[in-house]
C-alpha cells in the first residue's frame, strides 16, 4: 500500500502508551487528503526483543566467556532457559491479557530473580498498599531490567527501556561523537530495529519518511534509521522533527548531519511537512518551505519563505491512532513515586487543551520558542468531540493532557462540558498552581474525571519564585496544593534546586517547606531536579541579569540548547542532589518528617529559617466569602425529596421543609422555611449542569430578592446552604 508519508517514532519513549506526535500529525495530514502510516518503532523493538525468540537470540550471541562477566550476568546466562520460558507470559501480563498471571509471578518462585530484586527487601513494606496486580507489575518489572542489566553489558551498552544512546544526544554541541557511533558496527538491538524496518518499509511504500524525535533518548536511532534508509531507498526523503531539533538543532550547521536527513522541520509540524509533499509535487520551490533546514549547494541552508500561515489548532483535526498497536503496550510500575507511576502505567491517550502556555513567563523556560510562546487555547466543545473520537477508536478512556500549563479556565468549561454530556474518562494535566483553582473548582475537575495534576513548586523560596517569575507564592502553592487534595485529586510538584544565586540556606529552606506540605498532606508526590540554563530561556539569553556566567566553548555546530554555566554567588548545588531525593523518597511514604534536615546530608547544612509551622499556619488562614456577581452557580446533586411540616414557638406557627439529599455515598438533609425551601427546589434545575446558560451569583441573588422581598445574603451564607456547599453546590 503506497503512502505519501511514513511518521515514525524511533526507539525509545514510554511503554505504556504511544507518544503522540505522529498521531497529532496523521490526523492532520487525514484532513489534507494525504495518505500517511505511522509506528512506533520503541514498542516494536521491545516486544521483538523481550520475545521468547528474541532472548534466545541475545543468549546466543553473547559469546563473552563467564569469568570476564559481572556475577550478576553469570547469573542470568545460568537461567537462561528460565528467562527464556517465562518471557512470552510475563509480557502478556503487563500488557493486560493475563491478570491471573499476577497470582504466579507474586509467589517468590516464579520468576528467576538477579541484582534487581535485591531492592525488594527495602522496598516490601511498599507493597503492603498494593493489590496482587501492582506488585505483580512491579516483580515482573525487575524481571525485565535484570535482563537489560545483561543486554547493556554483554549486547548493546546504548540500551535503556524509555531512551536509546541518550549520552549521545545529550548536550552534543558536536555531532563528532553521534558521527562516530554511527560509523560502528550496528549493534544487537540496532539489527532488530532494521530488520523491523526493513518489513515495514516493504509494506508501507513511502515517497517521504518523517522521524519525529522528541528526547535525546531518540536521536541515535533516527540516524540509525536514516542511514539505512539512504542505503537501501535513495529515492525516498527524510525528513526530521519534534522536541529535539526544535529545542537543540535551531542553529544546526554541521553539512554532515545532510548524509542522514533531507530535511530539519522547526515548530508546529502540519504546515511544514505539507510544504514537504508539495516539494515532491512540483507545487513549491525549497525556499519556500517552512521552517526548515535543507542542504543546498553544499550549505546547510534555513528556508521560511513559506507565505502560508500555521494551522489553528482547530484546523489539525482528531489525532488518529490508527496502525499503532494499542493493545500491545505494556504497563510497568518501576518506581512507588505515584506521579511516575501514572507515566509508566496504564494507556493514555494524549491530547492538548492548549498550544504554548498562557502565562508564559517563567525565566528558566523557552518562552521565546513558538511552542511556548503562540498560545492558542481550543473552546472545550472541540475537545470533548476529540475526546469522544477517540475514546471509539482506541477503546480507552483514560487522557493525559500534555500541556505545559493548562488554563484554568479551559479546565473548567472541559468539566462542564464532561458532565454535560455525561461521558465518564479519567483525566490528569499540568497546571500553574494559581489562586484560580479555588476548592470549588477541584470539585468540579474531580467530578469531571480528574485524578491527578503536576505542577511547578520549582524552588519553594518565595525569592527565588519571583526571580524565577512563576508568579505564585509558596503560602499560595500550599492552599491550592490543598484545595486539590481535598477533592481527592493527587498533586506532585515538580521541584528545582540550583537555580542562579540560590545559597545553601535558601536550597534547605525548600527542603523544609517540601517537608513541611508532606507532613500536611497536601503533597503526594514529587520530584527534584537540578537546574539547566538553556539557549532560548531569558537566564540564557540574558544571564547577565541573573548573575551567572557562560562557561566557554559550549557553542558548537549540532545541539546548541544546553548552556554551561558558571554561578559566582550560588553554592555548590550538586553537593545537595543524593539528600534533596532521598528525603524526598521518605516524605513520599509519609515516614521520617521528625528527622533533623542535617540527617540527609553528609556535608554541613545550615539550620532552616522557616518557621515550623509556616505551612500550617497558610492553611488556617480564613478563606474570603466575598463572591463576584459574575461567579458561576453550578449544582451537580440530585432532586431532593421534600417533607413540609410546621413549627411552632411560643404560640407562634409557621410552614418549613425538610430537603433530604442523597449522594453517590448516603444523604444529609437540611430545613428552610417554606417559600424558600420551595425557592430553592426551582433555583437547582436552574443551575444544574445540563443547562448551555449556567446560573450567577448575580442572578441568583436577583431572583430570590425579587421571589421573596428579603435579602439574599443572609439566606446564602446560612447553614442550610451551608451544608450544600460542601459538595454538590459550587461557585466557580
Amino acid at each position: 500500500m503506497a503512502n505519501k508519508i511514513y511518521l515514525i517514532t524511533p526507539p525509545f519513549t514510554q511503554l505504556n502508551t504511544p507518544y503522540p506526535a505522529t498521531a497529532y500529525l496523521k490526523g492532520f495530514l487525514n484532513t489534507k487528503g494525504i495518505s500517511s502510516y505511522q509506528s512506533d518503532l520503541g514498542i516494536e523493538v521491545i516486544l521483538a526483543l523481550f520475545s521468547s525468540s528474541g532472548l534466545n537470540e541475545l543468549f546466543d550471541q553473547i559469546k563473552v566467556p563467564n569469568t570476564e562477566l559481572s556475577e550478576n550476568a553469570q547469573r542470568i546466562i545460568a537461567l537462561k532457559e528460565h528467562y527464556v520460558n517465562k518471557i512470552d507470559a510475563v509480557i502478556s501480563f503487563l500488557q493486560g491479557h493475563n491478570p491471573t498471571l499476577s497470582h504466579l509471578i507474586c509467589q517468590e518462585d516464579f520468576l528467576p530473580e538477579a541484582s534487581r530484586f535485591e531492592q525488594l527487601e527495602e522496598l516490601e513494606w511498599a507493597f503492603g498498599t498494593m493489590g496482587t496486580q501492582d506488585k505483580a507489575k512491579h516483580l515482573a518489572t525487575l524481571f525485565l531490567e535484570d535482563i537489560s542489566d545483561l543486554i547493556i553489558e554483554c549486547a548493546d551498552s546504548n540500551f535503556g527501556f524509555s531512551r536509546y544512546a541518550e549520552r549521545l544526544g545529550r548536550s552534543a554541541s558536536s555531532f563528532d561523537e553521534l558521527y562516530d557511533a554511527l560509523q560502528q558496527e550496528l549493534t544487537f538491538t540496532d539489527k532488530l530495529l532494521i530488520k523491523l524496518l526493513d518489513q515495514k518499509m516493504k509494506i508501507v511504500v513511502p515517497e517521504i519518511v518523517s522521524l519525529s524525535v522528541p528526547f535525546p533518548g531518540n536521536l541515535y536511532a533516527a540516524f540509525r534509521i536514516a542511514q539505512w534508509l539512504k542505503i537501501e531507498y535513495p529515492n525516498v526523503k527524510i525528513a526530521m522533527g519534534g522536541g529535539f531539533p526544535n529545542t537543540e538543532l535551531r542553529s544546526v550547521a554541521d553539512v554532515r548531519v545532510f548524509e542522514f536527513m533531507d530535511f530539519i522541520c522547526l515548530d508546529d509540524g502540519e504546515a511544514p511537512i505539507e510544504h514537504l509533499c508539495e516539494l515532491l509535487d512540483g507545487k513549491r520551490k525549497i525556499s519556500e518551505l517552512k521552517r526548515t533546514f535543507a542542504l543546498i549547494d553544499g550549505k546547510v541552508t534555513y528556508c521560511n519563505r513559506s507565505k502560508s500561515p500555521d494551522y489553528k489548532q482547530f484546523e489539525t483535526g482528531t489525532p488518529d491512532y490508527s496502525d499503532l498497536f494499542l493493545d500491545r503496550y505494556i504497563s510497568v510500575i518501576e518506581v512507588v513515586n505515584p506521579m511516575h507511576r501514572m507515566w509508566s502505567d496504564g494507556r493514555w491517550n494524549k491530547l492538548t487543551m492548549a498550544h504554548g502556555c498562557y502565562w508564559g513567563k517563567c525565566t528558566f523556560c523557552d518562552i521565546s520558542l513558538d511552542y511556548i510562546k503562540i498560545y492558542e487555547p481550543i473552546a472545550a466543545s472541540l475537545l470533548c468531540d476529540r475526546m469522544e473520537q477517540l475514546v471509539d477508536q482506541t477503546g480507552e478512556r483514560g487522557f493525559h493532557f500534555v500541556d505545559e500549563a493548562a488554563p484554568p479556565a479551559l479546565m473548567r468549561s472541559l468539566a462542564l462540558e464532561i458532565l454535560r454530556r455525561k461521558l465518564t474518562v479519567t483525566w490528569w494535566t499540568n497546571i500553574r498552581f494559581e489562586k484560580s483553582f479555588t476548592k470549588d473548582l477541584c470539585l468540579l475537575l474531580k467530578a469531571s474525571g480528574c485524578i491527578a495534576i503536576s505542577g511547578g513548586l520549582e524552588v519553594a523560596s518565595d525569592r527565588l519564585l519571583e526571580l524565577i517569575q512563576k508568579g505564585v507564592k509558596v503560602e499560595q502553592v500550599a492552599r491550592v496544593c490543598h484545595h486539590f487534595t481535598e477533592a481527592g485529586i493527587m498533586v506532585h510538584a515538580y521541584l528545582m534546586y540550583g537555580f542562579p544565586t540560590q545559597t545553601a540556606q535558601e536550597t534547605i529552606d525548600s527542603l523544609e517547606m517540601v517537608r513541611q506540605m508532606f507532613d500536611a498532606g497536601v503533597l503526594q508526590s514529587a520530584f527534584w531536579h537540578q537546574f539547566a540554563m538553556t539557549a532560548h530561556s531569558p537566564v540564557g539569553m540574558y544571564p547577565e541579569q541573573f548573575k551567572v556566567e557562560k562557561a566557554c566553548g559550549t557553542t558548537g555546530t549540532f545541539a546548541n540548547n544546553d548552556i554551561g554555566h558558571v554561578d559566582k554567588i550560588g553554592t555548590d548545588h550538586e553537593l545537595f542532589s543524593y539528600g534533596l531525593k532521598k528525603s524526598l523518597f521518605n516524605y513520599m511514604h509519609g515516614i521520617c518528617f521528625d528527622y533533623p534536615l542535617q540527617e540527609w546530608f553528609e556535608h554541613k547544612v545550615p539550620k532552616t529559617k522557616v518557621d515550623p509551622q509556616f505551612i500550617m499556619k497558610s492553611l488556617s488562614k480564613e478563606e474570603s466569602f466575598l463572591i463576584k456577581p459574575d461567579a458561576k452557580i453550578v449544582w451537580l446533586g440530585t432532586k431532593p425529596v421534600i417533607d413540609y411540616f410546621t413549627k411552632s414557638k411560643k404560640g407562634r406557627q409557621w410552614e418549613m421543609a425538610e430537603l433530604k439529599f442523597f449522594d453517590k455515598k448516603g444523604s444529609f438533609s437540611i430545613q428552610l422555611e417554606k417559600d424558600q425551601a420551595d425557592w430553592l427546589l426551582k433555583f437547582l434545575p436552574l443551575a444544574g449542569i445540563e443547562n448551555a446558560e449556567l446560573m450567577t451569583f448575580k442572578k441568583a441573588k436577583e431572583n430570590f430578592e425579587t421571589s421573596l422581598n428579603i435579602d439574599f445574603e443572609p439566606f446564602w451564607y446560612g447553614k442550610a446552604i451551608n451544608a450544600l456547599r460542601q459538595g454538590d453546590l459550587l461557585v466557580l
